[in-house]
């Protein structure tokens, strides 16, 4: 088995690409190792002393490295997890695991045909843009009365650097020409 890794625009986050599938059917943001019993693979993962983030996506996975920690000196033991993990054939989860997504909140009217314009400028071309990166932007909610948007970052966006100016200079100028009722856009923690 050969796994890819890529730098992402986060220097904290490293991107492993195991050549298949990861969680087809979603996406998981383990922000701890209590978070991260759920999963065999995430439990391993948050063993390795430094580690403290890991995201699985459709086809990849990021890890965050605590301050401090040099990615030369924890790329060997999280490759050696995976491999593991992959090889043996366990399962992604101990249970049957909810897939996240955007917020499911119901909109009436005008307002809900607003919300899915937003939700699908999000999934056709700003998630999959992201996704390249190791993260993921998901619909929290909007604010009709003000326009604004709420949006959550998850994986390698999560605390990046770049995330306020993705999220200002990319995300929120596509969503305004697009979705005239959107006046700004806001990142949710």
């Amino acid at each position: 088995m050969f796994i890819q890794t890529e730098f992402t625009p986060n220097p904290s986050v490293l991107k492993f690409l195991p050549g298949r599938d990861v969680y087809p059917d979603g996406s998981r943001d383990f922000r701890d190792a209590e978070d991260a019993q759920a999963s065999p693979l995430a439990a391993e993962l948050f063993a390795i002393d430094g580690v403290e983030r890991v995201y699985f996506g459709s086809d990849f996975l990021t890890v965050g490295k605590a301050e401090g920690q040099d990615w030369p000196l924890l790329k060997a033991p999280i490759l050696a997890a995976i491999m593991d993990h992959f090889t043996s054939g366990k399962p992604l989860f101990d249970t049957a695991e909810a897939s996240a997504g955007h917020d499911d909140t119901i909109y009436e009217g005008d307002t809900a045909q607003i919300v899915a314009e937003i939700k699908d400028l999000l999934d056709t071309r700003i998630r999959p843009a992201v996704a390249q990166d190791g993260g993921d932007i998901l619909f929290d909610r909007f604010e009709p009365d003000s326009g604004v948007v709420y949006l959550h970052m998850k994986g390698a966006c999560s605390g990046c650097p770049s995330s306020s100016a993705t999220l200002k200079a990319g995300v929120e100028n596509m969503l305004k020409h697009y979705v005239p009722e959107v006046t700004r856009v806001e990142q949710t923690l």
